[in-house]
């Protein structure tokens, strides 16, 4: 098993990853948020189901990105709290 010091680096390089990742993830919500407001502005009026479900499904991902933001956090939160305890 590894000392307490490994254990304490190995998680605050898991942290540094996962702040990475919410990082991307914020960068791709921005993303998809432009995508967005293309598509809303190329098919303003149109009532086509297909262009519904299109607006649909793009704020889905970003509510699904959002929530994957708030799972990592969460769990940042929870290793920090372990390694605050050894």
């Amino acid at each position: 098993m590894a000392g307490l010091e490994e254990v304490r680096v190995g998680i605050a390089l898991a942290n540094q990853k996962m702040r990475e990742g919410i990082a991307a993830l914020q960068q791709g919500n921005l993303t998809l948020e432009e995508a967005q407001a293309a598509l809303v502005s190329a098919t303003q009026g149109s009532t086509l189901e297909e262009m519904q479900q299109a607006h649909g499904m793009i704020t889905e991902a970003v509510q699904t990105i959002n929530g994957l933001q708030g799972t990592l956090s969460a769990t940042i939160n929870s290793t920090e709290g372990y390694a605050g305890r050894l």
